[in-house]
């Protein structure tokens, strides 16, 4: 029953697992949205802190491409892996989220970052491989041009992901006014997150 509503898209805080990739801050020159994308990623961050979604970072290349944008508080992350695969299932990670979750790991992954057509992208796919349900905020997610990222949001959407928003994630994981961290998160969402031109592709 658990796997059904994770297919209609629940979202359950204890089986939901945050992955962010490679918002690095050699990457903010030339990728189209950066600093509205690192924003709607700073608060859906935060409350995945405060509702204690686990959080696992990567970075691409980082000893050239440098390291996660300061904007963005990953203190929380239960770990932070260089890698120069595109996609985020490197072994330290697939170690890393059986290590948290056991061997079953978690129902869903809500993946963000960079690049949507690329790194995101084959990052879903095995996540999907794998029998996981993926969320993509796409709000919280990059390209270089807006044509490669509103085609890899359609893809993603054809692969089987959940292609959402930050603020649909956070609510989805909340689910009732009564939940215990909901004044905490109420203020992250009090202002609407920031356009990012979905609405425009």
């Amino acid at each position: 029953m658990a796997r059904q509503l994770t297919k209609l898209g629940y979202l359950d805080v204890k089986k939901t697992l945050f992955m962010l990739c490679d918002l690095q801050d050699k990457f903010r020159p030339g990728m189209k949205m950066f600093d509205p994308v690192i924003k709607n990623t700073s608060k859906l961050l935060q409350a995945g802190k405060i509702l204690d979604v686990p959080l696992i970072v990567t970075e691409h290349y980082p000893e050239k491409l440098g390291r996660i944008v300061k904007d963005l508080d990953i203190s929380h992350a239960k770990g932070v892996f260089p890698k120069t695969l595109f996609s985020m299932m490197i072994p330290d990670v697939q170690r890393r989220i059986e290590e948290l979750y056991g061997r079953e790991g978690p129902e869903t992954v809500v993946l963000f970052g960079l690049e949507s057509h690329i790194c995101l992208e084959q990052t879903a796919m095995d996540l999907l491989s794998q029998g996981y349900t993926v969320h993509v905020a796409a709000d919280c997610s990059v390209s270089r041009t807006q044509e490669d990222r509103k085609l890899a949001l359609e893809r993603l959407q054809q692969y089987g992901c959940f292609v959402t928003t930050s603020e649909n994630i956070i609510f989805k994981l909340m689910r009732d006014k009564q939940h215990p961290a909901f004044d905490k998160v109420r203020h992250l969402v009090r202002d609407p997150s920031v356009d990012t031109e979905l609405a425009k592709l």
